[in-house]
């Protein structure tokens, strides 16, 4: 039932609207599995027998995080682009009245009739 609704909704609204909202979870999900990844790193940082190992993981820790970062804002940046391009031709399309493309009949042209060849 939730699902049904949710897609109807989904259906129902803006393209724009559902590309952020697409964004929104693409970023969140990214930025959850960098932190994921970068606890990892801090956990081999922690269980690291020297020093040189110690700061490599936490190095990588922080690239880590630097890189996801740098990804989910050029993720945010194109889907608010898709989405302002989408919106802004959706309104510049309602804006243009429809052309009406005038009849064969009213136009006055007639074909020629095919000659026969005998």
């Amino acid at each position: 039932m939730y699902l049904a609704k949710r897609k109807e909704n989904m259906a129902g609204a803006d393209l724009d609207v559902v590309i952020r909202q697409l964004a929104r979870q693409l970023h969140t999900n990214l930025m959850a599995r960098a932190k994921e990844r970068r606890d990892r790193f801090n956990g081999l940082a922690a269980k690291a027998k020297g020093k040189e190992a110690r700061d490599r993981y936490k190095q990588m820790a922080k690239h880590t995080m630097e890189q996801a970062t740098a990804a989910a804002r050029r993720l945010q940046i194109s889907a608010d682009n898709v989405a302002d391009s989408y919106a802004r031709s959706i309104r510049l399309a309602a804006a243009v009245p429809a052309v009406q493309k005038p009849d064969k009949k009213q136009s006055g042209k007639t074909k020629p009739a095919k000659k026969k060849k005998s």
